[in-house]
Order: structure tokens, then sequence, then C-alpha cells
């Protein structure tokens, strides 16, 4: 019932708020899956609802953690740029990213990844792997585990995987919720309260072709009846 922004500084409050650890999934997939217009309505509703910014809290978590530096990025971008795309410019990008990760010794340049994921916009950014695999023969997510692998490299390949091909993102999270030992509510209702309308279908064919079973009966299968499965079966049915 509530507005989508208003629904997402839920979600972002919530995530910031968990029990001994932040839901840094839920936060990337705001940062990542909204546009910018919508990101400043989240801070806005965010900021009358709490009395207190989205992006400092992200900066207050304790302890720190590889996320913020990216999220931070994210928010940077969205305050500064608009679904701007250049080829010529994702190609340079792509080159950088190769030039400070694989393509010299030792750990991946996080200023620079960091710099670019500031300064582009999500298409842009989604434009800049999709050149990196074209010219390099791979996803730059196999390079960052070639090159390296700590907290910081394992952040940047879920919000890369989640920014490079969303549908596949989302149906991992969706399969690994619902087939878990005890269903993840949160995570498969803001998955699919948040996809029903800009990628259900496509959501649903990935998981179709991934798992071998449809999603709907999957939910059947492994959501108890009730209510709450009617509610997810409602957002599954809701396809264009």
């Amino acid at each position: 019932m509530l507005h989508p922004h208003e629904r997402d500084a839920i979600v972002a409050r919530e995530a910031l708020l968990q029990d001994n650890d932040t839901n840094y999934q839920a936060l990337v997939e705001i940062f990542v899956g909204r546009k910018s217009s919508h990101i400043a309505l989240i801070k806005q509703a965010y900021l009358s609802k709490y009395k207190t910014q989205l992006d400092q809290d992200i900066i207050n978590i304790e302890p720190p953690h590889p996320y913020q530096k990216i999220l931070v990025a994210l928010s940077t971008s969205h305050k500064a740029h608009q679904a701007d795309v250049n080829q010529h410019t994702a190609k340079c990008d792509a080159r950088r990213l190769y030039e400070t990760g694989e393509g010299s010794p030792g750990a991946i340049d996080e200023g620079t990844v960091l710099e670019i994921f500031t300064k582009r916009s999500i298409p842009h950014l989604k434009l800049t792997f999709s050149c990196y695999k074209h010219i390099y023969g791979h996803d730059y997510t196999k390079s960052i585990t070639d090159v390296n692998s700590g907290e910081l490299e394992d952040a940047l390949k879920k919000v890369i995987k989640c920014i490079s091909n969303p549908p596949n993102y989302y149906v991992k999270i969706l399969f690994a919720s619902i087939k878990g030992m005890t269903a993840d509510r949160g995570a498969i209702t803001r998955v699919m309260v948040s996809r029903s309308e800009p990628e259900m279908d496509e959501i649903q064919r990935v998981f179709k072709a991934k798992y071998g079973i449809e999603l709907r009966e999957t939910i059947c299968n492994s959501i108890p009846s009730g209510d709450y499965r009617d509610f997810l079966l409602a957002l599954a049915n809701k396809t264009v």
C-alpha cells in the first residue's frame, strides 16, 4: 500500500538495523535497481521518516565494510549523473579496469574501480562490463577472482553481477531463499515486489531455464499454503 520509494526507504532502514549484520544485499538492490529520480525520492522519504540521512547512515555502519565504499560511490553517481551511456567512454573504462587489474601485477586498484563507480550511471556501468567481456573474452568478475580474493573483491563481484545481469542475479536469490531450510521471507518479498513490473517475465523465463521448474511451481512446493503464498503467486502471475 506504500509508494515504492517509501517502501524502499523502509527496506533500507531495516537493512541497516538488521540484527548482528547489515543486510548489504538489500541496499545493493536499491542503489543498483532504481533510477536516479527514484533514489532521490527514497532519500527524501528516509529523511522524513527517520530524521537522518541515508547516505550518512551507510557511512556510519560499524564495523566498516567494503560494501560501504561501493554504496557511497553508487549514491554519488545517482546524484551526479543521468542515464548517460557512451560506447567510447565505456570501452575506455573497460580498458582502465583491465590495466589496473589483471593487466598488472598485484591486487585490483580500488581507487580506479570506485572512481568509475562514482562517475558513471548504472546503464553506463552495465555497458562497460559488457565491453570488458567483448574485449577480453571473459567477465570482469572472473578477472577479480583471478587477481585476488578478499572482502572488497567479493563485494564487487556481487554488485557487478546485479548490474550486469539483473534477472540472473534475482533468480539466484529467489531460488536460494525459497529452497533454503527456512524460507527467507524478507528476500523473497523484496525481490517479488520490487521486480514484479520491470522484469518478472524475464525472471520467470530465466528461473525455468536455470532450474528446470516454474517459479510459481517452486513457490507452491516450498511455501506453506496461506495468504503469504497466495500473495507471492499473485505477483508471479502479474506478467505482461
